[in-house]
């Protein structure tokens, strides 16, 4: 992140001179107008440069911060565009306003004060641009934060349910134990019925026997 906010200083420093020197663009002439041409044209291409450093620093930058940065970046490139299409009109008006007089016949208190005008201008221009920057700014760092919010609680909630789906596993494998005793247990009172009834069964026969054999000896005996 302190690379990028070099890459920003650095380019507010280039686009506020680059606009300082277009406000003198509408009122310069022959060499001096030709060097600020040539002189905003370095500025602007400079202002390119380092946004594209910023791109690259963006996309090696944390995911979670990405966005926020994209969006910067994004205002950004939308501020150069609106600088160069100022600097295009700025010297499409010079060439309109100049046509037909001599850069001697302009008073100069009228140069003067038109140049203040103008410098105002994209003072106010770029001040507004700036709060915009500023102000979208802060929504992309709302808006980051309360999507980190939501990914922490999304969060929660996986680890709550990823808890609550191993105590079902125990519950369940708790269950199955139960099961299987309860079946055992189960087997086991058949099992011991079934011998009761067939040790009941043969003390009843061998009872019968007794009593059959015990009348057939009184019947011998008579």
């Amino acid at each position: 992140m302190g690379l990028i906010d070099d890459y920003e200083q650095q380019y507010s420093q280039l686009t506020a001179e680059a606009t300082a020197l277009i406000g003198r663009l509408s009122v310069a002439s022959g060499g001096d107008k030709r060097q600020l041409i040539q002189n905003i044209d370095t500025l602007l291409q400079e202002a390119g440069e380092t946004l594209e450093q910023i791109g690259l620093e963006i996309r090696d930058s944390d995911p979670g911060a990405r966005p926020g940065l994209t969006y910067k970046l994004n205002c950004y490139n939308a501020e150069l565009k609106r600088l160069q299409n100022e600097f295009t009109m700025a010297k499409s008006n010079k060439n309109t306003v100049n046509a037909g007089f001599d850069d001697d016949e302009y008073d100069d208190v009228n140069v003067t004060e038109d140049q203040k005008r103008r410098l105002l201008d994209n003072s106010e221009r770029l001040e507004r641009s700036g709060n915009q920057l500023t102000n979208a700014y802060r929504i992309a760092v709302e808006t980051e934060e309360i999507g980190n919010s939501v990914l922490r609680d999304l969060e929660n909630q996986r680890e709550t349910l990823t808890r609550a789906r191993g105590r079902l596993r125990d519950t369940d494998a708790e269950l199955g134990r139960s099961g299987r005793l309860l079946n055992t247990m189960i087997m086991r009172h058949m099992r011991d019925k079934f011998v009761l009834i067939g040790i009941g069964a043969v003390f009843l026969l061998v009872i019968c026997v007794s009593v059959y054999f015990s009348f057939t000896k009184k019947e011998k005996t008579h």
